[in-house]
């Protein structure tokens, strides 16, 4: 007889910790290859995690609520035979005494700081990186933001930022004010007010008293992350929306024409998204700098075109699953990854990796019927897009005959971008192109 160590799994670059939600197998339960022991949580999704041996769940490692390390131990599985995968506790107590020095004398650290300063004020849980508890009390302690705290490169292992890192960049920080004030100091007088920093608005939300017959609900592990994201999100980027309207009478018939065959063929159902996800991608390649990030004062320009699309979820709140290298696929692989995704997402079957990586999202808003919406774009993208629903409606149609009045399908593209590094030109410059290969939809055209 030997134990095996079920350890939580990799989950993704930068998924780096789980809370563990649901126990499904007991002590003294036996467990098949590939059973589902336990279900985690993460900030991207919910998931499970499997056996990787047959044999008897003979300890728990943690309970409900508990936060645990991607590589750490949750459960002790009793297995056959001594060929397998064994880690025993004398093994992983050796590894232990390896540990180097410097981790011993970092970790004291950690626990002295710990003891008396508060990370109150900053929410790391909305962050997808790992930061240890040093470096989130040296950030509560000098003042330095979430999204600064974000910017700045790690030097650690898998980039990871390193007390070194955050120091110096707290002293690069204090070294560019000085710098700034010096400069205003030594110009016009009129400017010398500048270096009196605004004191920060605190906003308090009104108390809001139940009574007797309201109902309370606790908001779920997933809400919560999603209010915090959207909020962030507004006091990250300076949100400005474009609109345009595109005449979609051309996809509409094409659709309809072929939507039987490509069932029978293909095996799919061929809805709108796809069709306007190609454009999308077309447009981003014709327009890269909508593709990009802002960390600190410089931008990141993604290579690859990875497109998220909101989908529902069954308790009513939303995820981002993301298309890769949504460019390369034609509308055949377009279709199949759009309804793969949605379908895993309304079944809460999808991975951490499935909403990992996106560089431009895409919001449906149509299919609750509205005609358009101002959208909050995903962090850390600078951009999102609104498709609003489909509607026949009369338009005015230029022919060389003369303009007449017809019948034709429409709808609102709403756009979202971060005026921080997305003028108006660009950002008005990219929903046109989306707009003009959308109208450009060749009726004609081979599956």
């Amino acid at each position: 007889m030997a134990n095996f160590e079920l350890k939580l799994p990799k989950m993704g670059e930068s998924v780096a910790e789980a809370t563990i939600t649901t126990w499904l197998k007991e002590v003294g339960d036996t467990i098949e290859l590939d059973d589902a022991v336990v279900e985690i949580a993460t900030d991207k999704v919910d998931s499970e995690v499997p056996s990787e041996v047959e044999g008897v769940l003979v300890e728990k490692l943690f309970e409900v609520d508990d936060v645990v390390q991607v590589g750490q131990t949750i459960a002790v599985i009793k297995i056959e035979g001594e060929g397998s995968s064994d880690l025993s506790r004398e093994e992983t107590k050796v590894e232990v005494e390896e540990v180097p020095k410097e981790a011993v004398v970092l970790e004291a650290e950690i626990a002295e700081v710990t003891e008396t300063v508060s990370t109150e004020g900053v929410d790391f849980s909305t962050s997808d990186k790992f930061y240890s508890p040093l470096v989130k009390n040296i950030a509560s302690t000098e003042g330095v933001s979430l999204h600064e705290l974000e910017s700045i490169s790690g030097t650690g292992k898998d980039g990871r930022v390193t007390k070194n890192d955050i120091l110096q960049f707290v002293e690069n920080r204090k070294n560019r004010k000085t710098e700034i004030k010096t400069v205003i100091q030594s110009t016009d007088p009129v400017l010398k007010d500048i270096q009196k920093p605004a004191k920060p608005v605190s906003v308090k939300a009104a108390p809001i008293v139940a009574s007797g017959e309201d109902e309370i609900i606790e908001m779920t592990r997933m809400g919560k992350f999603i209010a915090n994201h959207m909020v962030e999100s507004v006091q990250t980027s300076a949100h400005v929306q474009s609109f345009i309207e595109a005449d979609v009478t051309n996809i509409w018939n094409w659709r309809k024409k072929v939507k039987a065959d490509f069932i029978k063929r293909e095996g799919e159902n061929l809805t709108f998204t796809p069709i306007f996800m190609e454009a999308v991608a077309k447009a981003i390649k014709d327009f890269p700098m909508i593709n990009i990030s802002v960390s600190g004062d410089t931008i990141i320009k993604k290579k690859n075109i990875n497109l998220g699309m909101a989908a529902a979820l069954p308790d009513g709140n939303l995820i981002v699953p993301v298309i890769k290298n949504a460019d390369q696929l034609n509308l055949v692989g377009m279709t199949k990854a759009v309804n793969d995704l949605a379908g895993r997402a309304r079944n809460n079957a999808l991975k951490p990796d499935d909403v990992q990586e996106g560089t431009y999202t895409v919001t449906n808003v149509g299919t609750f019927g509205s005609i358009m919406g101002t959208p909050i774009i995903n962090q850390p993208q600078v951009a999102i897009l609104a498709l609003g629903a489909i509607r026949k409606v009369p338009a005015v149609i230029e022919t060389p005959e003369g303009d007449f009045i017809g019948i034709r399908y429409k709808m609102f593209l709403s756009h979202s971008y971060d005026h921080r590094v997305v003028n108006g030109a660009l950002g008005g410059q990219f929903v046109q192109r989306v707009k003009d290969y959308l109208e450009a939809f060749d009726i004609n055209r081979e599956l």
